[in-house]
């Protein structure tokens, strides 16, 4: 653990002048509050406080103060110096109330609970998240633009793969940050790119995908170009997924999915966690898949799970288990998108697979055939259900559901509702150039 003195001694090495105390609002999106060396002590003790009533889904006006508590582990200087020179560290903060107690809509700390959850039932979460996310050119205005830069394809490279240069710089910015990158590649959309990094425990897995995601935007500005973990942006091509490969290890470090005797090599671990993922898919996409275009990625045709079930040997599934044995077993939830706030989609996620396990949940034999090419009777025979089609039937079904909203909490669980009913009912009310292109001559 980084200790108090040793982030005062980095700062005064480094000539550190600013340091912004991060963390995520409800939705996910990165917030900071930058502090002068002066101050640098007391947020160090965590006695900065900020307007909580001012950020999405935290507290009323007359409750507004809040806490920043930071986690020393966390405590990185930023690779890059403003025009001036300025050296500026982070530090990633929970959020607790001016009492002390621990504030029940800080997304950081409900992961935290799940942890602790899991760590009383003698598990750690580990994940390893793909997200990935497209690169869009800007006209002289700094507008962007709805085109690529390039016309590449999977796996491809230069010429036709225009965004390699900003890629590996992405990969140099993470790597200077404490990441193990392990892979960086072109996706299979235009214009579209994946950055694979190494699995770790789930707290630091999600901060890991917060700064991730802010890198990301940097650095494609940096470039001239603008960066989107939009799912669906473009009409015809492959959407943006987060997968998440998760896996539980028990209290002496051993991989508890693994049994060597066990069917497909699997535990009973395993199966009650994949069962309790697919037990609880229809609700927790509302939470790993939040926004209203998360469900144009969620299509036949382009990839995307819509199906609940679970293979071991294609990607059609929701779940897929790659075939390495080990310490590598694991289970690859392939329906996230990028836009999630990462803490309350492996929150959500861990207390899917959580339940699972308490109560057995066997997750049946996989389905090996490509469900895309399945008829409706026969998916209807094999009993695999599919996500809901859209944000609100997902809501409808979170709503329902005691295990996720209790993961959430109540304070978050009712202001996530909240906030994602009024972004359906406004998209609902809005006028789509689709329907007038369709219906104003022919009607």
């Amino acid at each position: 653990m980084t200790s108090r003195a040793e982030i005062l001694k980095a700062v005064n090495r480094e000539k550190v002048r600013f340091l912004r105390l991060q963390f995520t609002d409800l939705l996910g999106t990165l917030k900071n509050v930058e502090i002068p060396r002066s101050q640098f002590e007391k947020a160090l003790d965590g006695q900065i406080m900020f307007d909580g009533s001012s950020i999405e889904g935290f507290v009323r006006i007359e409750e507004s103060d809040m806490l920043l508590v930071p986690d020393s582990d966390t405590f990185q200087v930023n690779p890059w110096t403003s025009g001036d020179g300025t050296r500026v560290a982070r530090l990633i903060c929970d959020i607790y109330r001016p009492d002390g107690a621990e504030f029940e809509g800080c997304p950081r700390l409900a992961l935290k609970r799940q942890v602790a959850m899991a760590k009383d039932r003698g598990y750690k979460m580990v994940v390893g998240p793909e997200a990935e996310f497209f690169l869009f050119q800007k006209n002289n205005a700094g507008e962007v633009l709805v085109e690529t830069h390039d016309v590449g394809g999977y796996f491809d490279l230069t010429p036709v793969d225009l965004g390699e240069e900003c890629r590996r710089d992405i990969v140099v910015v993470l790597e200077s940050m404490g990441f193990e990158v392990e892979a960086a590649h072109h996706e299979v959309a235009p214009g579209q790119h994946e950055i694979d990094f190494k699995y770790t425990e789930a707290v630091d897995g999600a901060d890991k995908v917060a700064t991730f995601r802010f890198v990301v935007k940097k650095v494609a500005r940096d470039h001239g170009l603008h960066a989107t973990f939009m799912p669906k942006p473009l009409l015809g091509v492959n959407g943006s997924g987060m997968h998440v490969h998760q896996s539980l290890l028990d209290r002496r470090g051993r991989n508890a999915f693994y049994a060597k005797t066990g069917e497909w090599e699997l535990s009973q671990v395993a199966m009650g966690y994949i069962g309790g993922i697919l037990r609880h898919a229809k609700s927790f996409v509302a939470v790993t898949n939040p926004l209203v275009n998360s469900y144009k990625r969620l299509v036949p045709g382009y990839e995307a799970p819509t199906n609940i079930a679970w293979s071991e040997k294609n990607r059609s599934p929701l779940v897929r288990v790659p075939a390495k044995r080990g310490m590598s077993t694991r289970c690859e939830v392939r329906v996230p998108d990028p836009s999630c706030n990462p803490y309350l989609a492996f929150a959500v996620m861990l207390a899917a697979g959580l339940d699972g396990v308490a109560t057995k949940a066997h997750a049946g034999p996989p389905v090996n055939k490509n469900i895309f090419a399945m008829s409706q009777r026969e998916k209807k025979r094999r009993k695999i259900d599919e996500l809901p089609p859209d944000l609100n039937g997902a809501l409808d079904a979170l709503e329902k559901d005691k295990v996720i909203m209790g993961a959430l909490g109540d304070h978050i669980g009712a202001h996530f509702l909240q906030a994602k009913r009024a972004e359906w009912a406004d998209y609902i009310s809005y006028v789509h150039p689709w329907e007038q292109d369709r219906y104003l001559q022919a009607y």
